[in-house]
């Protein structure tokens, strides 16, 4: 019985995390590209590094494809299926990374590299990810993709995943003993 209880705490916890998410890109959604402003920072990603780091990488999975698929069906509609396949590719490989490298080391330090690490990955798949996968969803040629990189993909991946990081970083150990009662 008790590790069905622990289950269903665990269970909610990601809830709750997965709602947050939801509510922080309902409320904070901003362009911080000007060669691609249909590009915007939000803090979604925030409550996901939280819940993976608490509970690892899998957990941190989980919580992306939730909070992706009901941020596209609900707040980030107009992107559709477009904006859930992307959000699952670019938080899912930050979560993975990220929540993989700090598992096996829970400090600061190696929670300031497997963030550093999971930005750099994240902004790494998401080069070939757009190349592939921007062209056919919003139809329009590899070139202008390949045009839009340097100037605008990948400074967003780097400077949202970044922003993300730090407010991640500051605070993680603020909440995560709420997580771990």
């Amino acid at each position: 019985m008790n590790n069905v209880s622990s289950k269903t705490r665990d269970l909610a916890k990601l809830g709750v995390l997965a709602a947050i998410s939801i509510v922080l890109v309902a409320l904070i959604h901003v362009p911080i590209i000007a060669a691609a402003p249909f590009l915007e920072y939000d803090p979604a990603d925030i409550p996901i590094i939280i819940g993976t780091f608490a509970m690892g990488p899998a957990a941190g999975l989980l919580l992306t494809v939730v909070a992706s698929t009901v941020q596209g069906l609900t707040v980030s509609a107009a992107s559709g299926g477009y904006g859930i396949l992307m959000h699952i590719i670019a938080t899912g490989t930050y979560a993975v990374v990220a929540g993989n490298i700090y598992k096996h080391n829970k400090t600061k330090k190696t929670a300031a590299l497997a963030m550093l690490a999971g930005t750099v990955c994240m902004t790494l798949i998401m080069i070939p990810a757009n190349l592939l996968i921007t062209p056919i969803f919003m139809t329009v040629s590899r070139d202008v993709v390949k045009a839009l990189l340097l100037p605008g993909i990948i400074p967003f991946n780097l400077i949202k995943a970044g922003i993300n990081s730090v407010i991640t970083f500051i605070l993680y150990k603020r909440v995560s003993g709420i997580l771990h009662r």
